[in-house]
């Protein structure tokens, strides 16, 4: 049968919880390795969060002005 507006928010609702839930590990996963290399003297903050501005834009092939930006931040960084 065809269902209401209320059940089909009632089930999407079920299933965005469900899916949060399972990805709950995973978020907990990224901000540990995060302070693990804080903590290990790997990297700081700023380093981590400029590769990962880099990284992302990479991945989602963002303007490349950006991305060259981020580059020579990281670049200082290591240098």
């Amino acid at each position: 049968g065809l269902r209401t507006k209320e059940e089909h928010v009632k089930n999407y609702l079920k299933d965005l919880s469900d899916t949060e839930a399972a990805m709950e590990p995973f978020k907990e996963h990224k901000r540990d390795l995060r302070k693990s290399y804080i903590e290990e003297g790997y990297l700081t903050k700023d380093e981590i969060w400029a590769a990962v501005k880099a990284y992302r834009m990479v991945k989602g092939e963002k303007n490349m002005e950006a991305l060259i930006e981020a580059y020579d931040q990281v670049k200082k960084m290591i240098l």
